[in-house]
């Protein structure tokens, strides 16, 4: 562990638990410690829900306690642009992104960092459940210790220069740890809920939230075998997996099983549903693009290893990667075949890439292989 005594170390304080649990033990390893708040969302972009001014005065009472500066600085229009105008363009397209990737990628480790460079940070930390490894001038990005809270799935895309001089204080504990100290040091955010899906939406209804923003464009809901069985409200109001809100109810030959969606036909405008477990929920492989790697690899030697996430929380599953690009200057793409077949891969997602607790990096899955 990095000696930081006396060392400016500048944190991210979102108002919740962990980013108040991370300040305090950096002040407890001897650190100068700045506590810095972003406002990624302005309330004007919308009339819908926003959590800002909770989260501040949460941030604020928990700087007071622990004897900190705050800083406030407002990245909402860094975000809109970079982060919220990619998410609805890649909804337009029919695929299902990832904004909290994006987010980490451009706002929390760039503009963010850029930030705390000119506060004179030494080092940058924010409340994530990772961990960061130097070795010989290398850093490695590790899984946090709290498997049911491990956040390097959403970190993939940071790079050497974003993560040699980044702190995550938390990653070598579990959840339930976090919430003690915070107990036992009389931080106000020591019970606050977690947020939960994405950021900028909230507790709002997804459909009605992107109605907002995009057209409906409606279309057949059909089989597998082309029959009609619905109407849907337009291809970026649904994810692959989905099972709520399909409105598909009242069919003579209904045997009572769940609906989901299996797949989008971009080019008909269809969605394609299926009841129960069906086979065309699964795929045994996929092809992703814009690979990126947060140290070189080399695939030959840890094929042998690796395993693979296609969404965050799921357990780790083995694969083997096969490079179908690679070439200077032009995009990655990948082909990876999973040892058994994988439910709801979902074209827009992304695929992190471990050999063991190493995240390695990852790539936007591109579509499913049948």
């Amino acid at each position: 562990m990095e000696d930081i005594r006396g060392k400016r170390v500048v944190v991210g304080m979102s108002g919740g638990v962990d980013s108040s649990v991370a300040a305090y033990l950096l002040k407890e390893r001897g650190a100068d410690v700045h506590g810095v708040f972003m406002k990624n969302w302005e309330e004007e972009f919308d009339q819908g829900y926003c959590t800002a001014e909770d989260d501040l005065r949460d941030a604020e009472s928990v700087c007071e306690t622990l004897g900190i500066p705050l800083h406030k600085v407002n990245f909402a229009k860094n975000y809109k642009e970079r982060v919220f105008d990619y998410f609805l363009e890649t909804l337009k397209d029919g695929l299902t992104p990832n904004p909290d990737v994006l987010c980490n990628k451009e706002i929390k480790f760039k503009a963010f960092l850029q930030y705390a460079e000119e506060l004179g940070a030494d080092y940058l930390a924010t409340g994530h459940y990772a961990r960061v490894e130097r070795k010989e001038g290398k850093a490695y990005l590790l899984k946090g210790i709290d498997n049911n809270k491990d956040q390097s799935y959403f970190l993939y895309l940071l790079n050497q220069q974003q993560l040699i001089n980044t702190l995550f204080p938390i990653g070598d504990y579990e959840k339930t740890e976090v919430r003690q100290i915070a107990l036992d040091n009389k931080l106000i955010t020591f019970d606050k809920k977690d947020s939960t899906g994405i950021c900028f939406i909230g507790e709002r209804d997804f459909t009605d939230f992107i109605m907002q923003y995009l057209p409906t464009a409606p279309g057949d809901m059909v089989l597998p075998n082309g029959e009609v069985v619905a109407e849907h409200k337009g291809l970026a109001f649904y994810t692959i997996g989905q099972r709520q809100g399909l409105g598909i109810g009242g069919r003579k030959d209904s045997n009572g099983e769940p609906w989901f969606v299996a797949d989008k036909d971009l080019a008909n405008n269809r969605l394609i549903v299926v009841q129960g477990d069906q086979k065309e929920l699964y795929g045994k492989g996929l092809i992703a693009r814009d690979l990126h790697q947060i140290n070189p690899i080399d695939w030959q030697a840890v094929n042998p290893r690796l395993t693979a996430k296609i969404r965050y929380r799921q357990q780790d599953v083995k694969c083997q990667v096969t490079l179908l690009e690679s070439i200077p200057g032009q995009v990655d793409r990948i082909q990876v075949d999973f040892d058994e077949p994988q439910r709801a891969i979902t074209p827009g997602q992304s695929i992190v890439f471990y050999d063991g607790e190493i995240c390695l990096g990852g790539a936007f899955i591109e579509r499913k292989l049948d």
